[in-house]
């Protein structure tokens, strides 16, 4: 029997965010309209077969993202979600909220601060899969460099939330169109 989710849409000033939730209200996905075939794979591969009713996300957890965007970043810790994934994913989806707004961490020191220092690219492996955007804040992490590499809703949505949240980006022309975090 396939799992039922109900997806919501929720305006931002980045675009359409897709938010689904389970029957207890929790937020299990929250990804972009324009990247929506690519949150179904991933709701796919947590939970086989999934069944995506249209229905509205509860109040407070609207309110509460709409409260992130328009300024109050304080608003995503209030959010309840729960994902599925392996125990290595859990443990690094559960580190992303503990890297505070207007920082950013590089997948190297995410790592360190795991105690699993070689497992950079798996940290890496593990961020693309995160199913919840901007709630388990994967943009919050970087290159060793500083760039902003890989973010699934795409660069300049990363480059917006770290700019919102207060994050120094510098932008070099001289480095093929890379952005750069400090």
């Amino acid at each position: 029997m396939p799992e039922s989710f109900n997806l919501d849409r929720l305006a931002t000033p980045i675009g359409t965010a897709l938010l689904v939730t389970d029957a207890d209200g929790l937020l299990r996905a929250l990804d972009w309209e324009d990247y929506e075939p690519r949150m179904q794979q991933l709701l796919r591969l947590h939970y086989g077969v999934v069944e995506l009713r249209q229905a509205r996300a509860p109040r407070d957890l609207r309110a509460a993202l709409s409260g992130y965007f328009k300024g109050d970043l304080d608003r995503l810790s209030g959010i309840k979600w729960r994902v599925a994934g392996t125990p290595f994913q859990q443990k690094v989806w559960h580190a992303l909220p503990k890297i505070a707004p207007g920082t950013t961490m590089s997948y190297g020191a995410l790592a360190a601060r795991l105690d699993m220092p070689k497992a950079v690219r798996a940290i890496g492996h593990a961020n693309g899969s995160n199913p919840i955007s901007v709630v388990l804040p994967c943009h919050r992490l970087i290159g060793a460099n500083g760039s902003l590499v890989k973010y699934g809703g795409g660069l300049e949505r990363k480059r917006w939330l770290l700019m919102h949240e207060g994050a120094k980006i510098q932008c070099s022309g001289t480095d093929k169109g890379m952005i750069y975090a400090s």
